[in-house]
């Protein structure tokens, strides 16, 4: 039973400004689809950010719900392949871009976008993973079909302490890769090596060279930072090694030169996880599910946060407060 009213975190840009608040919505204001689901997690990430606060252009038409990310249960459909009861996932397909997102406690929505939720994952772990480990998952499966191999030597990432980067050390690390963390965070170090970073770095110490190539340091990288960081990895990554960008937190340019690419071999592979298409989306989650799983899940999530929490949530992760990633509640799913 879908009520007639319910509350959505909306954002809106009109004669009023910009703003984002909780409102009471019925699900024929929403987004066409042909399935309703109760919500019960979201999560938050760094577009949702950007998009609720105004500082990133994420939204493409107003008012939308925010929330790139979606988990509950079909509660009405009109699509064979899902039923009342079932269990479903959501991210990406223009959630909080095109059409409302996960902010909201019912969601209507499209069949062809949803991934029934694989056994070994509960709600609550899926938004825990989110799109930011759905983003890390992805750059190692694009890496490891490019060759990538953990007897090749270290991986790095980059923006470790994030929300991608962290699932990321500890993914890579279950994968059997020696992952190298680079982080801003020096006092976050003790944490990376829980999660299975073999060494850390500190981003103030890095001196990438001027030259168009110096001394190999590792194997292949995930890139969440993008700007001087991806620019200067290009210089320093072993011969037929991968770079998975999925970033831009440190900039949009790129400064580098051919060199790297026609004399190591290597590799720079864009991560585009809300366009990833469908086939590949639900062998992602089922890896996720399984072998790739992060071991230390919950110490990565922090506490869940209601909606109403969201604004402060967006200031920190914005400021570069915290660290890991940060599950909402919406419904009453006991899981987390």
């Amino acid at each position: 039973m879908i009520p007639d009213k319910f509350r959505s975190f909306r954002i809106f840009d009109d004669e009023n400004g910009y703003r984002a608040e909780i409102v009471d919505q019925g699900i024929d204001e929403q987004s066409d689809g042909d399935v309703v689901i109760r919500t019960e997690w979201s999560s938050v990430n760094y577009k949702d950010a950007l998009a609720g606060t105004g500082k990133g252009k994420i939204l493409r038409r107003f008012p939308l719900n925010g929330g790139i990310d979606v988990a509950g249960v079909v509660v009405e459909s009109t699509a064979g392949e899902f039923n009342e009861g079932d269990p479903v996932i959501m991210t990406g397909g223009g959630l909080s871009e095109t059409r409302d997102g996960g902010y909201s406690e019912y969601l209507r929505v499209p069949s062809e976008s949803l991934v029934p939720l694989p056994e070994g994952l509960s709600l609550y772990e899926a938004m825990c993973l989110g799109t930011a480990g759905f983003t890390a998952a992805l750059g190692l499966y694009r890496m490891e079909a490019n060759g990538q191999r953990p007897d090749m030597g270290p991986l790095c990432v980059t923006g470790a302490t994030g929300g991608v980067g962290s699932l990321a050390v500890d993914m890579y690390s279950r994968a059997g890769y020696e992952v190298c963390a680079i982080s801003g965070k020096v006092e976050e170090f003790s944490w990376l090596r829980e999660l299975g970073a073999v060494q850390c770095i500190s981003r103030q110490d890095l001196h990438w060279p001027d030259s168009p190539m110096a001394s190999a340091r590792f194997a292949g990288a995930l890139d969440s930072v993008g700007g001087d960081m991806l620019s200067g990895l290009t210089r320093v990554i072993e011969p037929w090694g991968s770079i998975a960008s999925c970033g831009m937190a440190g900039g949009i340019g790129l400064q580098t030169t051919v060199m790297p690419f026609i004399i190591r071999g290597i590799s720079l592979l864009g991560i585009n996880s809300a366009g990833c298409p469908y086939p590949l989306r639900k062998t992602i989650w089922e890896r996720l599910a399984s072998d790739w799983k992060p071991a230390h899940l919950e110490s990565i999530a922090g506490a869940p946060i209601g909606l109403e929490e969201l604004p402060g949530a967006f200031d920190r992760l914005l400021s570069g407060g915290g660290h890991g990633r940060t599950p909402v509640r919406i419904g009453s799913d006991p899981s987390g």
